[in-house]
Formats: C-alpha cells, sequence, structure tokens
C-alpha cells in the first residue's frame, strides 16, 4: 500500500506596538502576496526552532514561542500540496527586519492588514489570532467556520 505524504510547517505571529510581521512573498505560489513568516519543518527539528529558524531566516527578527495559536490542516490551505501548519504567537526579540531571497519583511498594523490579500489561509488564521486576543483560545481549520 502506498502512502501519500503530508508536509508540516510553521507560521509565526508576533506582534510588536500595534503591528503585526507580514512577509511579502518573491517565489510561488502566492508571488507579490502577503504572508506571516513561517516554512517547512526539516527532518530531526522540534516545531518550536523550526518557527524560531523560519521567522529569523526571512525576517531577519528574532523571536521566542510564546503560545499555540492553533493547527491548520485543510487539504486546499497550500496549491503545492497537503500541508499541516502549526501556528505560534512569539514574543519578538529583536525588531529590525531584513529581506531574504524569498521574501520582504514588513510591520504592518494591525488594523491596516483587513486592507492586505494574504496568502494561503491566512486571512483565517489572522481572524483567529483578533479573537485569540481578546478571549485565547486554541484555533483550527475548521472551527468557527
Amino acid at each position: 500500500m502506498l502512502f501519500r505524504s503530508i508536509k508540516i510547517t510553521v507560521d509565526c505571529i508576533a506582534e510588536k506596538n500595534g503591528k503585526i510581521l507580514l512577509v511579502k512573498r518573491k517565489i510561488p505560489p502566492f508571488i507579490g502576496m502577503f504572508a506571516f513568516p513561517g516554512g517547512h519543518l526539516k527532518y530531526g527539528e522540534s516545531v518550536e526552532d523550526c518557527v524560531v529558524r523560519e521567522t529569523f531566516e526571512e525576517t531577519g527578527i528574532e523571536v521566542e514561542p510564546k503560545e499555540i495559536l492553533g493547527v491548520y490542516s485543510k487539504k486546499e490551505r497550500d496549491p503545492r500540496g497537503h500541508t499541516v501548519s502549526i501556528v505560534f504567537v512569539c514574543k519578538p526579540k529583536t525588531t529590525t527586519t531584513r529581506d531574504s531571497i524569498e521574501t520582504k519583511a514588513f510591520w504592518v498594523k494591525i488594523k491596516d492588514v483587513k486592507n492586505i490579500r494574504l496568502a494561503f489561509d491566512h486571512a483565517k488564521i489572522f481572524q483567529d489570532y483578533l479573537k485569540w486576543k481578546k478571549k485565547k483560545g486554541t484555533y483550527w481549520s475548521g472551527k468557527n467556520d
């Protein structure tokens, strides 16, 4: 029997002074769209280490994971294949961004994010984050759809 594999990723939500950390993608899929920093888990790596590494690689920002916002696993969330993302709420330890080969990093006012078209299912993740800020909790793909 052949088993299809599922990729595991992480995403980082970091907020500082009413602004949230986003990246503008320079590569497919979703070239030119904004997303939370994140990426693929390496074999042998913990998800906590992955979110720290991926956020730094994409933005130059050092973060400390504080909470898990939720897990997002709808098979349509990534056109490259079925991908499960663990989304962390992180505390930024630095604030000066730098760009990577794949992304350009920005601090965006939270009130302005609603006017930005977000890649993947990050608009849902952002809405869940706003709920989390008010009442905490854990969120996932199908919760409150």
